[in-house]
């Protein structure tokens, strides 16, 4: 006869599990965008976490039976959680292929930033479960549990750290793509144009007209002589 799960080992296995089905939705969530993702960079880093990613979801579904927690239950989340993913990869890619991508927004480098930005927001929210999950283990002395998430947290926070330097680099993609060279810099060049433009216009006036080469100063030394 299977042994009655403690008040504890429920509460662990509830917050591995909502941990377990983000795993397995940035999972699915990185094969798509690495497949949209030309930024060699990027697209290395999002392979060797897609491999960490892959390592997470393996080990809290080990702990998580380890503690009671049923495996029909993880196996209806990484379903659901493939096909959730599967259909938001495949509504980005449509929506880059279409004519007006450009015009849209919808650009190879904005698609990247985008896809960039929602794994940022995943690694947030896995920073936060795996924050809760070591804190909670070591309140209830499961040192096992506690290590596992501490370990986890920190390459989901390495992940983190790597995104965010790439959301600036991605947003200077989108910007050399969509946005004509002229309107960059807050319009700076045609502002200098400008003003280069009125101070030819004024030296011309200037000098046509009579005396206009002259300065004020020379004139009145002139004017002083003639006396």
């Amino acid at each position: 006869m299977a042994e009655e799960q403690t008040a504890r080992d429920a509460k662990l296995v509830q917050y591995l599990t909502e941990a377990y089905t983000t795993e397995k939705q940035l999972e699915t969530a990185l094969q798509a965008h690495i497949g949209m993702t030309s930024r060699a960079p990027l697209k290395k880093r999002q392979q060797e976490h897609l491999r960490e990613t892959k390592r997470h979801a393996r080990e809290v579904e080990k702990r998580i039976k380890k503690l009671g927690g049923q495996a029909s239950t993880l196996n209806e989340i990484a379903t659901e959680a493939t096909k959730r993913a599967s259909s938001l990869a495949g509504k980005a890619m449509a929506a880059a292929q279409g004519p007006l991508h450009a015009v849209r927004g919808t650009g190879a480098a904005e698609i990247q930033l985008k896809n960039a930005r929602t794994d940022l927001q995943s690694e947030a929210e896995e920073i936060a479960h795996y924050t809760i999950i070591e804190t909670l283990a070591e309140a209830v002395g499961d040192r096992e549990t506690a290590q596992m998430a501490r370990s986890i947290r920190r390459e989901e926070e390495r992940m983190a750290k790597f995104l965010e330097r790439q959301i600036p680099v991605l947003t200077k993609a989108v910007v050399t793509e969509e946005i004509p060279a002229a309107e960059r810099n807050g319009g700076a060049r045609r502002r200098n144009s400008r003003s280069r433009t009125r101070a030819r216009t004024a030296a011309r006036s200037g000098a046509s007209r009579p005396g206009g080469s002259r300065s004020s100063a020379s004139r009145r030394r002139t004017a002083g002589k003639s006396k």
